[in-house]
């Protein structure tokens, strides 16, 4: 049977990586440090996706520049502490090695930086398995069209034929601006409803849910 597309965009937190709740404790526990008041869990996990600048600009709208650098630095404090806690959801490595065994493009869009990415590629044994990846410390944050489009002109595919997964509303109103399919997975930061109301191709609930979809519609 002939492909649907030929470029798979993943997101990493939240889709690949178990890691929404960490990225919840740290930016609270920046929060704490600074004397400020603690973002709720669901004001939290709805900046996760967006760079680090991004959604701590967007959860401290009122803070000086040099508080906001500060409660930045006090983040990765707190997430560099968990980060060789964080794993990839249980079958997730067999999804990516087998799509990448049936000759699809595999690449990442994220909103960690390239440090992190890497970092993550080390510790999850995947790096190997993407074509490429884009980070948000070396382009346009989500929801801005930019990962994607670069992607897609790095190897020459249409929108068409390319598919975004991710598990916030950010990932799907990316793919949304750049004219892209998209499947959200309810199991991470963003719940089906906020997803549901971006209209993607399906929402996907379980790991075991997404190796189904993709098998069959892709």
């Amino acid at each position: 049977m002939s492909k649907k597309f030929d470029l798979l965009v993943f997101d990493w937190d939240g889709t690949l990586a178990d890691s929404a709740s960490v990225i919840v404790l740290s930016i609270q526990g920046a929060a704490r440090d600074m004397g400020l008041t603690e973002p709720s869990n669901d004001e939290a996990r709805h900046v996760i996706g967006l760079g680090l600048s991004e959604a701590i600009e967007y959860l401290f709208p009122d803070l000086p520049l040099q508080k906001l650098r500060l409660l930045t630095d006090r983040y990765r404090y707190h997430y560099l502490a968990h980060d060789q806690e964080i794993s990839l959801y249980e079958g997730i490595i067999e999804i990516i090695k087998t799509l990448h065994a049936e000759n699809f493009l595999l690449a990442v869009a994220t909103g960690k930086s390239r440090a992190g990415l890497n970092r993550s590629f080390v510790s999850s044994g995947l790096g190997d398995y993407f074509h490429a990846s884009r980070c948000a410390d070396e382009t346009f944050s989500k929801p801005h069209p930019a990962m994607l489009l670069e992607l897609m002109s790095e190897f020459g595919v249409k929108t068409e034929r390319t598919l975004m997964i991710g598990d916030t509303s950010h990932d799907l109103q990316m793919a949304i601006n750049a004219r892209v399919p998209g499947l959200g997975v309810t199991y991470g930061a963003h719940p089906r409803e906020k997803l549901e109301s971006l209209v993607p191709l399906a929402c996907i609930e379980n790991v075991m849910k997404l190796r189904s979809w993709l098998n069959t519609n892709i």
